[in-house]
């Protein structure tokens, strides 16, 4: 595997930082959670499968020197709090990099590490928002309205971040140093929206409201439809070559059906044709034909769509969760699918880790008898 050999710290936190731990670990890294000890409140993680886990107090000087000492045989930490914190507890990057030269401390926040905003608290939908992007999603004369929180938390946040430590990697082959990576979801999300930015000033696209361009449903062709069955197809028919086969389909002709004029009307008039048919009759008239049409699948349904299957992009599990498979795809060091691997209990590799580290049993009874650490049991499973 690609990143196999490489070792990652990752401090426990919301789905951005375990995001980006995932993407690492699904490429061969190993990858350590560092959990807090006792009970914190807070949304399961679902995406650290395969990894380990060891929960550490870091509030006392014997669990800072245990981090200290993961650190010296680690390459990579992903810190996904806010500016300041890691720096309170002594081991911010100035601190760490002065043990470990080659370490990649990536630094993983809402609004970067400075700016009237950096100690402020922010969940996707702040950080989309103070991107610029968030203006472009939503209908016509209606509010704005967010992408559940994809657009920050996994692309701007968790895959940038991954980008950074790849790259941070790769360079420190040359000079055989470590550095920081500041990845800012805000500024992460800006840099995904890059052409958005950069094409403003092609009115053809952006020249109206929003809701009202072609590319944010303001036009019949670039749309969704309900069908019969109260499914949805996807329209995406933009080059007059793709849209007169779409037109052919339906029934309809460019004369009485013109791409660039009349938008609500002939978009009502396809939503009304699109309700004639299910879903599937639909997909029977436009697989495989170049009028950019396609079935909009829910989460249950995608897994098992004929296109999906044929390439092996997801993995059903035995409770029939469906996971998608790493991508993208290597040819000779692909990734592997973590989803069959249990996600651990927390602190549950606590004494492992340690004994890696190099302390004699002792030692670790003394940090479990004073909660420097907590070990949890594995789950039997009879």
């Amino acid at each position: 595997m690609a990143l196999k050999g490489i070792k990652i710290i990752e401090m426990a936190g919301l789905a951005p930082g375990p995001f980006c731990g995932m993407l690492l670990a699904e490429f061969g890294a190993s990858v350590i959670r560092v959990d807090k000890v006792g009970n914190i409140e807070g949304y399961p993680d679902f995406i650290s499968h395969g990894k380990r886990s060891i929960a550490l107090d870091l509030k006392t000087q014997e669990g800072i020197d245990i981090f200290k000492k993961m650190c010296r045989y680690n390459d990579v930490i992903i810190d996904p709090f806010r500016k300041g914190v890691m720096e309170k507890m002594k081991i911010g990057p100035d601190d760490i990099m002065q043990i470990n030269k080659q370490i990649i401390y990536a630094r993983l926040t809402g609004f970067g590490q400075k700016g009237p905003y950096a100690d402020m608290a922010g969940h996707d939908i702040n950080f989309v928002g103070l991107s610029g992007l968030l203006s472009l999603f939503g209908r016509a004369n209606e509010k704005p309205t967010p992408p559940v929180n994809l657009a920050s938390d996994f692309a701007g946040g968790g895959l940038i971040c991954a980008l950074g430590i790849i790259l941070a990697l790769l360079e420190r082959n040359r000079s055989n140093l470590g550095q920081v990576v500041d990845a800012s979801m805000v500024e992460g999300t800006a840099y995904l929206g890059s052409w958005f930015f950069r094409s403003q000033s092609l009115d053809a696209l952006w020249g109206n409201p929003r809701g009202q361009n072609i590319l944010d449903t303001g036009t019949h062709f670039y749309n969704t439809y309900e069908t019969k069955d109260k499914r949805y197809m996807a329209v995406g028919a933009i080059e007059s070559k793709f849209y007169n086969v779409l037109l052919e389909k339906l029934g309809l002709s460019e004369d009485t059906v013109p791409q660039f004029q009349n938008f609500d009307k002939n978009h009502a008039l396809f939503a009304d044709i699109f309700k004639t048919k299910t879903q599937a009759q639909w997909c029977a008239i436009f697989d495989g034909v170049d009028a950019c049409v396609t079935p909009i699948l829910n989460l249950k349904d995608t897994p098992h769509h004929p296109h999906n299957k044929a390439n092996e992009t997801f993995k059903v599990t035995e409770d029939n969760c469906a996971i998608p498979n790493p991508a993208p795809r290597l040819s000779r060091t692909p990734g592997i699918s973590m989803a069959t691997c249990k996600i651990p209990e927390k602190g549950e590799h606590s004494i492992e880790i340690l004994t890696e580290l190099g302390f004699n049993s002792q030692e670790i009874d003394n940090f479990l008898t004073n909660r420097v650490i907590t070990q949890a049991l594995s789950p039997c499973k009879l």
